[in-house]
């Protein structure tokens, strides 16, 4: 006998790459703005938004099935909490981007160790009880904080620029997509290699877009990129919502799942 069931995490779509971009720009430049503008300091935006994510987790959790706002809400905290992780290891513990690359880089490859003992799969399109969305959160932040500290090690560890990090990242997102469609990668390795470059990619975007003009960037203000970037990704989310494009439902066999759900 098959049940139903409702993935709890959102379908890979074209927009779902869109708004990860743009939620990670938002997560990056927000948690500047915060942290300087607003002038709360590191340490009491990291505290002040690591609440605010535990709000958004248990939001998530507490609905046991996929909504577009619940989930992108909390991508969006995930992206400011694992970039407030990387600033403040680097600037208040003086720990070093290359060893925070390396770092996150085990942690990454230990989550996805234990996911796969525990449950056998690590497909994204399967995320059916508790266990299985637990262990994804950990990895969207663990590559969130990953994604930042490789980020900054590029751009400004390494000099190599704002625009040629976001060309360096936004090639490698586009190589997982062929390396996918060509069969070179399965799709579990493809979906998060993406999904960690989108990091730099959107961190890039938006460093690009507020940084001045004598540091390479264009100079707009943070605000600014944050109500533009958040609006579309306001309007999208809508969409989804709406639409339900993104809402994936497969069957698997009944009694596997039922403590759980």
């Amino acid at each position: 006998m098959s049940l139903q069931l409702i993935n709890r995490v959102a379908g890979v779509t074209l927009f779902f790459w869109i708004i990860k971009i743009l939620s990670t720009t938002v997560g990056e430049t927000a948690a500047d703005f915060v942290n300087v503008d607003m002038g709360l300091g590191l340490t009491i935006t990291t505290l002040v938004m690591g609440a605010v994510t535990a709000l958004s987790v248990y939001w998530q959790f507490s609905l046991k099935r996929y909504f577009a706002p619940a989930y992108w809400f909390l991508i969006i905290m995930m992206s400011i909490e694992g970039t407030l992780i990387t600033d403040m290891l680097v600037d208040q513990f003086g720990i070093s981007l290359i060893t925070l690359d390396v770092l996150f880089t085990v942690a990454m490859a230990a989550v996805f160790y234990l996911w796969y003992k525990e449950e056998g799969t690590l497909s994204i399109h399967k995320i059916f009880n508790r266990r299985r969305e637990t262990f994804y959160w950990i990895i969207v932040l663990v590559t969130f904080a990953l994604g930042t500290a490789v980020g900054d090690t590029v751009s400004e560890y390494l000099n190599f620029g704002y625009l040629n990090s976001l060309l360096l990242f936004g090639g490698i997102f586009i190589l997982a997509g062929v390396l996918f469609y060509t069969k070179v990668l399965d799709g579990v390795s493809a979906f998060w290699l993406a999904f960690i470059v989108t990091r730099p990619v959107g961190a890039s975007l938006g460093d690009l877009m507020i940084q001045a003009p004598k540091d390479g960037g264009l100079g707009l203000s943070t605000g600014m990129v944050n109500i533009l970037f958040f609006t579309v990704i306001v309007a999208l989310v809508a969409y989804l919502t709406k639409s339900k494009i993104d809402v994936e439902v497969s069957s698997e066999e009944a009694g596997k799942f039922t403590k759980e759900l």
